[in-house]
């Protein structure tokens, strides 16, 4: 026996710890990248933005331990919504940030979907 999981929620889970620990290892390999969408009204952009990033790495390793898996996908959950108001800001520089605006208005529907998986690997 494999273990208490079903195999396609063992392989979500996985996926979802390589694309938090990924994009968390991104906020420090090119933080400019992240620094961009960061709201003006938001205090220590640099800092939020490493915080995030460790956060995203945390929560992701996090995912893979049955120790930890609940906290991490509680912590991670918070961090989606906290995240949000920058995935909406990041709408209005699309020109800025040369993407075409619908990608970026695409992409906000992926936030509860990622939630919904965060939810369901926990």
């Amino acid at each position: 026996m494999a273990g208490p999981y079903p195999p396609g929620r063992r392989w979500l889970r996985f996926g979802l710890a390589l694309l938090f620990v990924g994009a968390g290892a991104l906020h420090f390999i090119q933080p400019e990248t992240f620094l961009r969408i960061v709201p003006p009204a938001l205090p220590a952009p640099r800092l939020l933005v490493l915080l995030s990033g460790a956060a995203e790495v945390a929560g992701g390793l996090g995912l893979l331990l049955p120790a930890t898996r609940r906290w991490a996908a509680w912590g991670l959950l918070a961090l989606l919504v906290a995240v949000f108001p920058a995935n909406v800001y990041m709408v209005g520089l699309a020109d800025a940030l040369h993407i075409p605006a619908w990608v970026l208005w695409a992409r906000l529907p992926l936030q509860p979907l990622l939630m919904w998986a965060v939810w369901r690997v926990r």
